[in-house]
């Protein structure tokens, strides 16, 4: 019987992903679709994809599939292959990173979900089928440079922070489920201007442009294939480009570069900074912007406190991880800029 999991512990997989020779590509892709027995899915799946030694985080629930992957180069047009060999799947776009190491991934996790994006909405009228029209690069130009356009970025407020569209409004939020009501409420005096919903990779977007029309907005788009597949789009074919700043992803890489430019700053000294980082104490784990003297002052931690810490004794450190609920451990400015403005 096929082995339909993983079995080897974290750290020896990642040692051997950065030992291996061969570059990897890091993907994306999403597809809403009604899957009708998702363990059977997930399972072929991950026989399939373990087969080409394809990493990454996948997810599968009744309403689509939502992943990101590191494929070996050699084994890319086989999992291409692989992928349309399912009719639900067949012509599904794949993004491809903008900014890669090849390090994004170094285990192949697929996990069934109640959705492939958590988005709090109960209302049985709610219908996917029904959401806004796509847009791509060249027209999202066009449409950016219309005042009566409106460009809302979907992503959470850490994601904003380092990069984003000229001219977006932020939903200053910790979650998607929290801005979708939000961005509706924040919007409803603009009901009648162009929306153009914007993220990551295209599925949040997907979801708010649909939630947004049921909420009553009638001029809705979204971004094709979300930031990742707008800054191919304008590189190859010699397009402005209107995205400003680093492109936060969900893997190790934590961020991918699309300008020079730097618009954030370290989170200790307020210099300009745009890497983010998790704290190096694992009872705290903090997700946040340090700038390099930050991270040599601080051994990586976010606070004095969490450097005093990583130097005790492990068994110490063990003691005092005891019990603790890190829950979501995100350094969030938004929201204290958003009650400066109150």
């Amino acid at each position: 019987m096929a082995v339909l999991h993983n079995r080897v512990s974290q750290e020896e997989l990642k040692e051997l992903l950065f030992q291996e020779t061969e570059f990897r590509v890091t993907v994306s892709f999403y597809q809403y679709f009604n899957v009708e027995n998702p363990q059977l899915f997930r399972d072929e799946l991950y026989k399939g994809l373990n087969e080409l030694k394809v990493f990454g985080r996948i997810y599968v629930a009744s309403e689509g599939i939502n992943a990101q992957a590191s494929v070996p180069q050699s084994n890319f047009e086989l999992f291409k292959a692989f992928l349309y060999s399912f009719s639900t799947l067949n012509g599904i776009r794949i993004n491809i990173a903008v900014d890669d190491d090849g390090k994004s991934f170094w285990v192949l996790k697929i996990k069934i979900r109640d959705k492939i994006v958590a988005d709090g909405i109960t209302d049985p009228e709610f219908n996917m089928a029904n959401k806004g029209k796509y847009v791509d690069a060249q027209t999202f130009n066009t449409l950016a440079d219309d005042p009566n356009t409106v460009i809302v970025d979907m992503r959470n407020h850490y994601e904003f922070e380092v990069g984003h569209f000229e001219n977006a409004i932020e939903i200053p939020s910790d979650t998607f489920r929290e801005q979708l009501p939000m961005a509706a409420s924040m919007l409803e005096n603009e009901k009648e201007k162009n929306i153009i919903m914007y993220c990551t990779g295209g599925i949040r977007c997907e979801k708010a442009s649909a939630y947004m029309l049921h909420r009553g907005f009638k001029n809705v788009f979204h971004l094709e294939g979300g930031i990742i597949h707008y800054t191919n789009a304008v590189k190859n074919k010699t397009l402005s480009n209107k995205f400003h700043g680093k492109n936060f992803v969900f893997d190790n890489r934590l961020g991918e570069r699309i300008t020079d430019e730097i618009i954030a700053t370290c989170h200790q000294c307020e210099t300009p900074a745009d890497d983010h980082t998790n704290c190096k104490n694992e009872a705290c784990h903090l997700l946040f912007i340090q700038c390099e003297k930050c991270a040599e002052q601080y051994q990586g931690c976010c606070s004095q406190a969490c450097t005093d810490t990583i130097n005790l004794p492990e068994e110490v450190q063990k003691e005092l991880r005891k019990g603790i609920d890190k829950g979501r451990m995100v350094f969030n400015k938004s929201r204290q800029r958003l009650k400066k403005n109150v």
